[in-house]
């Protein structure tokens, strides 16, 4: 038996502060046509990929500009051509954007839409909100998702779709193991996620030089420890002055790399998959009936405060004006000192682990 979807990643060039979204839309068209013309069923678009990245400015409350980023309808009279022309063409898509809601809240949202260009099948808002929410003028760009965004209020739900299990992610969220394992538990077999990730982070300089390796790290062990296919697409190259990763990618459950954008500008990447391919990890090594111990597990739902994530015994160290946490109670995980991981990046080469 086999259940064959071809899938896209649509990845998106940068986006100008000044740019209108019916311009935006049309690249997105453009994006949707040709990966239409390669097959492709189902098209993932990147996170916020109606406008550039406005987190990155500070924007005093009730400040109009600030409004004019958010939609209030999905579609609405921008977005309707993209929507007009999946149906013309019998091509689903997974759309990330900023929602204005008529209660006046405001979320980082993807929604997914059926091949008929008319059915939301699902919605999803972002629940890992990086970056701050005070205003830092010391950083050379802000990232201040937590003051223009809530928290997602609607969990990690899966959708009957495309003949398959579909859920959504974005951005930061395809960093932290829960979020793929609530999707994994409810048997995920296709991840959508979009992302706009800049090679500088401003308070962790030296991470810069392992952004590309980071992004498919965590894409590719999430596909494998879930058993399940993860389509990755990136909003990249230098957005007003900030240069942002690509690599957008379709990745395999076994955690390999089926397709990959090679550009850091529009691009699709299409690949032709078997959702039946996820059995085999969701019925072996994660048979999470099988071999999930979940009493064993309390301390990933205790409160962050009680733990001592550095491992060390003592309190992870806090940005200036955050309060310090307690002492933690107990020391090092097992009882015992874990020797650090080292990534050593060869010139040309691939990043080695060593321990």
């Amino acid at each position: 038996m086999t259940r064959r979807l071809t899938l896209a990643a649509a990845q998106l060039g940068p986006v100008p502060r000044d740019a209108g979204r019916p311009a935006v839309v049309a690249r997105l068209v453009d994006l949707l046509r040709d990966a239409a013309g390669q097959g492709a069923e189902l098209v993932v678009f990147p996170e916020l990929a109606l406008t550039t990245f406005f987190p990155r400015w500070w924007y005093p409350d009730g400040d109009p500009e600030l409004d004019a980023w958010y939609e209030t309808e999905m579609p609405g009279p921008d977005t309707a051509p993209l929507f007009a022309e999946a149906g013309r063409l019998g091509v689903g898509f997974c759309l990330g954007f900023a929602e204005r809601t008529p209660e006046g809240r405001r979320f980082n949202t993807a929604v997914l839409i059926d091949r008929d260009g008319r059915t939301e099948l699902g919605r999803y808002r972002k629940i890992h909100l990086p970056g701050h929410h005070d205003h830092e003028p010391w950083r050379r760009f802000q990232h201040l998702e937590k003051r223009y965004f809530e928290r997602g209020d609607l969990g990690f739900p899966v959708f009957d779709a495309f003949g398959g299990r579909v859920g959504m992610l974005i951005c930061n969220d395809r960093r932290w193991p829960e979020s793929y394992r609530a999707l994994g538990l409810k048997g995920v077999e296709v991840v959508c996620i979009g992302y706009n990730t800049p090679v500088e982070n401003p308070p962790a300089p030296e991470h810069d030089r392992y952004g590309d390796f980071h992004n498919h790290l965590v894409m590719q062990a999430g596909a494998y420890q879930n058993g399940t296919f993860v389509v990755g697409v990136a909003k990249a190259g230098r957005e007003e002055g900030v240069d942002q990763i690509g690599g957008s990618c379709v990745i395999h459950p076994s955690g390999t790399i089926l397709a990959q954008c090679t550009t850091l500008g529009d691009e699709v990447c299409v690949t032709r998959v078997d959702l039946d391919d996820c059995r085999s990890y969701k019925t072996t090594v994660f048979d999470f009936r099988r071999h999930r111990q979940p009493d064993a597990y309390h301390e990933l739902v205790a409160p962050v405060d009680a733990l001592d994530p550095t491992g060390t015994g003592t309190p992870a160290p806090t940005p200036a004006g955050i309060p310090a946490r307690a002492p933690a109670p107990t020391g090092a995980v097992g009882g015992r000192r874990l020797p650090p991981t080292t990534v050593v990046v060869q010139d040309g080469g691939r990043p080695t682990i060593a321990s």
